[in-house]
C-alpha cells in the first residue's frame, strides 16, 4: 500500500476525522489540542490541555473527546514517545468542543464515584449514545485496569459495561451496530461484544467474546470499521493498520514506516481513502483503500 504525505510537523497526532469540507479534524495530544488540518496547514480549533485522545462528531454537530489527562513525554531521536502519568496530570474526562467557535464543556469525570483515569477512544451509535474506553494511566510500577462504558452526548448518563479489560484502546461498531469492538493494546486482541439495546451487552464468557489474537511483538492502538465489516486496527511496534476479517479468520497487515501508527478513519467522497496517523513522527498520511469505510453516524 503506498501512503502519499497530507501533513507534517503534529505533535503526536491520534483521532482523525474526515470531515465533509475534505478537512481533517484532529487532536494532537503532546500538544493538548483539538486541531484542523486543511490544504496543508495545521490550526488549532480549541486548547483542551491534558491529552486529548480520541474524537468523534456528535448528533449536536460538537466533537467529543477522550481526555487522558496527560502524559510524559520521551524522545528517542526524531521519535516522540508517551510514557506514564506527569506531574501535572489533569484526570480523565469526555468533553465536547463546539467546532465554530472552540469552546469547551467537560461532560463527564467519574461513573459511579470511579473516577475516569485514562479515556481514550470512543463511537457513536444511531442512537446518539457512544461507547468509549478508558485504557488507564501507568505510574511506575502500578497500572490502572481498564473499562468500557456507554454514556449519553447530554452528559445525562453514563454507564460501565466491561470491567476490569487489559489496555481498552481502540472501539468501533459493526456496520450493523449490533456489535462493539474493542482494542487491547498490551495483548494485541479484539474481542467483540453483542449489543442488545442502546448501551447495553449481552454479555457472555470472555473466551467467547475475542475475536482474534495476534503473535509476535505487536500492540493495538485504536481502530475504524470498513464497509464490509473488517475492524482495521492501528499497529503500533509492527507499525501498519492491521485488517481483521469480522470473524477473526483473515488478518492482514499494511505496513508503514512510523512503529507508532495510532488512528485509521475512512473518508472522501466515497470513503475510499483511509487517513492515519503516524504519531512518533507527527504526520498524517493518506492512501486508496480496498474498499470503502463505514460513514460515522454523524459526518
Amino acid at each position: 500500500m503506498h501512503w502519499e504525505p497530507v501533513v507534517s510537523g503534529l505533535r503526536f497526532p491520534e483521532g482523525p476525522i474526515a470531515m465533509p469540507d475534505g478537512s481533517i479534524v484532529l487532536v494532537e495530544i503532546e500538544r493538548g489540542t483539538l486541531s484542523r488540518v486543511a490544504n496543508g496547514r495545521i490550526e488549532v480549533i480549541a486548547e483542551l490541555g491534558g491529552g486529548p485522545n480520541g474524537a468523534a462528531i456528535g448528533p449536536d454537530g460538537r466533537c467529543y473527546v477522550c481526555n487522558n489527562g496527560g502524559f510524559q513525554w520521551h524522545r528517542f531521536g526524531d521519535l516522540l514517545y508517551p510514557g506514564d502519568q506527569p506531574d501535572d496530570y489533569s484526570g480523565g474526562r469526555i468533553e465536547a468542543v463546539d467546532l465554530a467557535t472552540g469552546r469547551v464543556e467537560t461532560l463527564y469525570t467519574e461513573c459511579d464515584g470511579h473516577p475516569l483515569c485514562g479515556p481514550n477512544d470512543l463511537v457513536f451509535d444511531r442512537d446518539g449514545g457512544f461507547y468509549f474506553t478508558d485504557l488507564g494511566k501507568g505510574r511506575g510500577r502500578v497500572m490502572d485496569r481498564g473499562a468500557v462504558y456507554y454514556a449519553k452526548a447530554d452528559g445525562s448518563l453514563i454507564r460501565e459495561l466491561v470491567f476490569p479489560i487489559t489496555t481498552p484502546n481502540g472501539i468501533g461498531l459493526s456496520p450493523d451496530g449490533k456489535r462493539v469492538y474493542v482494542a487491547e493494546t498490551f495483548t494485541g486482541r479484539i474481542f467483540g461484544y453483542d449489543v442488545s439495546a442502546p448501551g447495553v451487552l449481552a454479555r457472555r464468557l470472555p473466551t467467547d467474546e475475542c475475536v482474534v489474537g495476534v503473535g509476535g511483538y505487536q500492540f493495538f492502538d485504536s481502530l475504524a470499521v470498513d464497509g464490509e465489516g473488517h475492524v482495521c486496527v492501528a499497529t503500533i511496534i509492527n507499525g501498519g493498520v492491521t485488517r481483521i476479517s469480522p470473524d477473526g479468520k483473515k488478518v492482514e497487515h499494511f505496513a508503514t514506516d512510523d512503529p507508532l501508527t495510532t488512528n485509521v478513519c475512512f473518508g472522501g467522497d466515497d470513503l475510499r481513502t483511509a487517513y492515519v496517523t503516524l504519531s512518533s513522527s507527527g504526520r498524517l498520511v493518506q492512501a486508496a483503500w480496498p474498499c470503502a469505510g463505514l460513514a460515522p453516524n454523524y459526518r
